[in-house]
């Protein structure tokens, strides 16, 4: 019978009508290769690997319970399509008088603070790029100072010259004197009305 996640860490014994679980605190390290059904060298490659030195008592060497559920743990693992190489060793935890094994790979292994730490570094580079991205109220305000201008002149009934006006809509006043008598420019009207000093185009600004 298996007690534990993996065989052989305990045997069911049975006295009579009664079973008795025995905990196995060794194994033969001669037995290893028909547990695993491996050969010799691929035996020890195995314990090099989980660096399992066995214990020789007698004419017969052992490994511990600990290190037998260390192999298992590995062929299991490799069984599974892993290797020797990438195998995350079981990591010792201890608390009070309670030990548990975990099998946690290295990148894992993040304590709280530095997992703070990297979510700091990563808000401020996102608010850095809205900052620099995100347009700013000056400039906001200098996209619409123009418009601004245009209100007050329909508002009091300014005549604005050709260069005033391509200044205020950012054209030539080439391309403002081609448009003719009339055209119509951000809601606004504007229509040629005689002329102003230096012989330039006067223009009525009215809305549409």
């Amino acid at each position: 019978m298996i007690c534990s996640d993996f065989p052989i860490l305990c045997v069911r014994r049975t006295f009579g009508e009664h079973s008795v679980n025995t905990a196995i605190d060794r194994f033969p390290v001669s037995e290893l290769r028909d547990r695993f059904n491996i050969g010799r060298t691929a035996l020890y490659e195995r314990m090099n690997t989980l660096s399992i030195k066995p214990v020789k008592q007698g004419t017969k060497s052992y490994v511990s319970g600990e290190q037998l559920q260390q192999m298992d743990a590995l062929d299991l693992h490799i069984k599974s399509g892993g290797g020797l190489a990438d195998f995350a060793q079981p990591v010792q935890q201890t608390s009070g008088e309670q030990t548990e094994q975990l099998s946690l790979p290295v990148a894992q292994s993040i304590s709280p603070a530095q997992s703070s730490a990297m979510v700091s570094v990563i808000e401020g580079i996102v608010q850095s790029l809205f900052t620099r991205l995100a347009p700013q109220p000056a400039q906001v305000g200098m996209r619409l100072a123009h418009l601004r201008e245009l209100e007050e002149a329909y508002e009091k009934k300014w005549i604005l010259s050709t260069s005033e006006l391509a200044d205020l809509l950012g054209l030539s006043a080439t391309t403002v004197r081609g448009y003719g008598d009339q055209f119509e420019e951000a809601g606004f009207v504007f229509e040629r009305s005689g002329t102003r000093s230096r012989g330039e185009v006067a223009w009525r600004v009215g809305k549409s």
